[in-house]
């Protein structure tokens, strides 16, 4: 097994204010950039709510908003009819389950509409600042890479990561993780010589 102390280290070095790469400003913002950046990148995803956080601003707006007309707010991203429709969902849902206040729990979260432990986890990190672990496929590859894990499934890997990483360092660390795979540790073209968690990687081992 690496050694987790190890990997911190380097790791929080190598990125020591680590950021998700999606703009919000409040929950429910984030909460709709979640849900858009499914399979489609970050950026793209910026580009759309730059224009539709000004339009949209409450739960109330989008769950009353027409559905053609949020489709055609966000028809440059992939499955924008899906994720139209799932954005009304969950509007819908936080008024009429919570009030118009987003969730702050993974089990409320995930009884939204196309929300998963990932998203809220998500959500839980950045918005409210609630330690979490969430298994973007960055984190899912650089730790099984690494030799953390030997697991594909995402909610299994949470789980072991949960027991491994410190609680008061488990969204810091995902956050490096993900640019970490992002940007060095590629899926296709892994950038060992110039990764910063080479001495501790089975992958680069073998």
């Amino acid at each position: 097994m690496p050694n987790i102390k190890k990997i911190l280290s380097a790791l929080f070095e190598r990125y020591p204010n680590p950021t998700i790469e999606l703009r919000f400003s409040n929950p429910l913002e984030l909460l709709v950039a979640t849900i858009l950046s499914a399979q489609a990148t970050d950026k793209k995803v910026n580009e759309i709510t730059e224009v539709l956080f000004k339009k949209y601003k409450t739960p109330k707006d989008y769950a009353d908003a027409d559905l053609s007309g949020l489709e055609n707010d966000i028809k440059s991203i992939n499955f924008y009819k899906n994720k139209a429709k799932m954005i009304k969902g969950c509007c819908q849902r936080i008024i009429d389950d919570f009030g118009g206040n987003i969730p702050n729990t993974v089990q409320a979260l995930t009884s939204l509409p196309g929300i998963g432990r990932k998203t809220a986890n998500v959500i839980l990190a950045n918005a409210f600042n609630i330690d979490a672990i969430a298994v973007d496929t960055h984190v899912l590859r650089v730790s099984n890479r690494l030799g953390l894990v030997k697991e594909k499934n995402p909610d299994k890997v949470e789980q072991i990561l949960m027991d491994i990483v410190p609680k008061g360092e488990w969204a810091r660390f995902c956050k490096a993780l993900t640019l970490h795979g992002r940007y060095t540790c590629k899926a296709l073209k892994p950038d060992c010589n110039n990764c910063c968690l080479s001495t501790e990687c089975e992958f680069y081992r073998g």
